[in-house]
């Protein structure tokens, strides 16, 4: 079994949906990324936080057996995001955003953390993301994770990070932005021409995509019959893939490991979605996510004559 390192935000969340509202609690890509990785493999975290982050939080992460040597805790407060959701839950609306400390954030890997065979770069600034991949030794695979905001003021910088990964994961309107395409297939095609050879597109509820060498893999999402916050739901989907990958590592990456991966993923993410926050991913055992993971297999199994 293989490490990952991740290098992403860890920051406090207000978050407020029509199905409650709750105040400053864990977030960040970087938390929700490892907790759901940590289910399938040792994971290793990069990121920083502010004098207000309680030592509460730290040993969270470490019972998880999560190491966190590279968490940096520096002079200021924590990265703060408000945000509401109305019924459309797949689109958030920021209500207030204070990078504090993470603005200022220089991602430098532990030395212990340089042998990991698998890395997932967050979403940050395109030259972080290089700077880290500067600092692991021989990768066996790399993802990278971006947004709207990266897109639009650092699009070439991106392009020159995406060209270093084996693999993209970015949602559906992020993917038509950058590529400059509409159409997903024709994105697929010029993500490619940039080096990844897989691309994986989220579709928040309606489940991903997987481009494999030009191979074609759909995951749907599971019908819920209970939805309260989808805050977390990507960089948790992006840990269960990668936790799965690096769970297979003495393996080799075949297209089944990598459809397997998706659909953990999305199993991951459906239990983040039904609670505020960290909640459900503190409450899981392996039995209950292979449990879901045969309601996947069952939602799309067919027989043809």
């Amino acid at each position: 079994m293989a490490s990952i390192v991740v290098v992403g935000s860890m920051a406090f969340d207000s978050i407020e949906t029509p199905f409650g509202k709750e105040g400053k609690i864990l977030g960040g890509s970087a938390n929700y990324f490892s907790l759901s990785a940590s289910y399938f493999a040792p994971t290793r975290c990069v990121s920083v936080v502010g004098e207000d982050f309680p030592v509460e939080h730290l040993n969270l992460l470490k019972s998880r057996k999560i190491d966190v040597k590279g968490i940096k805790q520096e002079a200021g407060k924590t990265f703060h995001w408000a945000g509401r959701y109305s019924y459309d839950l797949n689109q958030a609306h920021t209500l207030e955003t204070h990078l504090n400390v993470f603005e200022r954030f220089e991602p430098e890997v532990p030395k212990e953390y340089r042998d990991s065979e698998f890395v997932m770069l967050g979403n940050i600034a395109p030259p972080l993301q290089a700077k880290v991949l500067a600092q692991i030794d021989n990768p066996k695979f790399i993802a990278l994770d971006t947004m709207n905001f990266w897109i639009e003021g650092q699009r070439d910088a991106l392009i020159q990070a995406i060209g270093k990964c084996h693999a993209l994961i970015i949602n559906e309107g992020e993917v038509r932005q950058l590529t400059r395409q509409h159409n997903v297939v024709q994105a697929a095609q010029v993500v490619r021409s940039w080096g990844p050879q897989i691309l994986v597109v989220k579709q928040g509820e309606y489940g991903a995509l997987l481009f494999d060498h030009g191979e074609v893999f759909s995951v749907p999402g599971l019908p819920l019959a209970e939805v309260k916050d989808p805050t977390g739901a990507g960089d948790t989907f992006a840990g269960g893939f990668m936790g799965y990958l690096a769970s297979q590592a003495k393996f080799s990456i075949s297209r089944y490991t990598l459809r397997k991966a998706i659909v953990y993923g999305s199993v991951m993410a459906s239990f983040t979605v039904q609670e505020f926050g960290i909640k459900d991913l503190l409450t899981l055992t392996r039995e209950l996510i292979d449990e879901r993971y045969k309601r996947f297999v069952e939602l799309t199994s067919f027989h043809v004559d």
